[in-house]
């Protein structure tokens, strides 16, 4: 078994979710919102020590024809990131509907829901093996 977290990165917030291989169900973590580049990779460090994942998937927006733009440049780096200070494993998994589906009421952050719908889609789109 091995445990996955599922990362929807924004600029303000980083919505996070856990999983594992032998269940294959995503849940809502936690939302990181420290004002900080550094803050975030702190918050991110303590849940990497606390879950000890052996796979980060994060979320790849792109516009609706799959063409490329700017916060898909930035997950991109974020998840090259999350590589290299952590040394976890990351795969990219495509967003473009990902908050879309997302009921939200005024005012309610759904970062973390965003997240599991990306987890979940990952578990979804890999067999088991």
């Amino acid at each position: 078994m091995q445990t996955i977290l599922g990362f929807d990165f924004g600029l303000k917030r980083i919505g996070v979710a856990v999983g594992n291989t032998l269940i294959r169900q995503a849940q809502p973590l936690t939302i990181i919102s420290a004002a900080t580049n550094d803050g975030k990779f702190a918050a991110i460090a303590a849940l990497i020590d606390e879950w000890q994942p052996g796979l980060c998937v994060v979320g790849l927006p792109s516009h609706p024809d799959g063409s490329e733009h700017e916060m898909t440049v930035r997950c991109r780096r974020f998840a090259n990131q999350l590589h290299g200070r952590f040394g976890v494993e990351t795969t990219l998994i495509d967003e473009r509907y990902s908050s879309s589906v997302v009921p939200q009421r005024r005012g309610e952050l759904i970062d973390a829901e965003a997240a599991a719908i990306i987890l979940q889609q990952y578990f979804n789109d890999h067999a088991q093996p």
